[in-house]
């Protein structure tokens, strides 16, 4: 998960990656991970409620076999870090608000193999699966453009590879 602060305003992006040997039952999570991002982003434009990015993560994720993370979510950004909207990843929420020109937020799903329940150790800041299953995320940055959505932190030619065709 990195983090940018550049003159007065936040973005927020993250990847992840297998190290190593691999279950095909954990890249399969990292792949779907992305894939529901991307299917979330594909739906953001003026006039899209946001617990519908919630909805669109929770249908793909559960169609792959997997859980959403519902102790986190996307949040607006730009001179905080954390600010209105709350976007929730996992279906049937009840955020508010409909997306309009100038929003900009993040979406980042937490995705994991087994149960959605979550546990954060007494550092008070890891968290793991309550069932110690694997989780993946992937998070963009966007902006709501009259037209459409901007991926403020979209992936450029030269970013590592992921390990699965994009």
């Amino acid at each position: 998960d990195i983090s940018v602060y550049y003159k007065g305003f936040h973005a927020d992006l993250n990847e992840t990656y297998c190290v190593g040997n691999v279950s095909d039952s954990s890249k399969h999570l990292v792949e779907e991970t992305y894939r529901c991002l991307e299917k979330a982003i594909s739906i953001c434009k003026p006039g899209v409620l946001y617990r519908e990015v919630g909805n669109v993560i929770g249908k793909h994720a559960a169609d792959k076999g997997l859980s959403v993370v519902r102790s986190y979510t996307g949040h607006g950004v730009g001179h905080f870090f954390h600010q209105a909207p709350n976007v929730p990843h996992y279906p049937n929420n009840k955020a508010s608000g409909v997306m309009r020109p100038g929003h900009i937020f993040t979406i980042e799903p937490m995705i994991n193999q087994g149960t959605w329940k979550d546990v954060t150790w007494k550092d008070g800041w890891t968290s793991v699966t309550a069932d110690g299953q694997r989780s993946a995320q992937f998070e963009h940055t966007l902006l709501i453009t009259p037209d459409g959505v901007e991926v403020l932190t979209a992936r450029l030619p030269e970013s590592p590879p992921l390990d699965f065709k994009i």
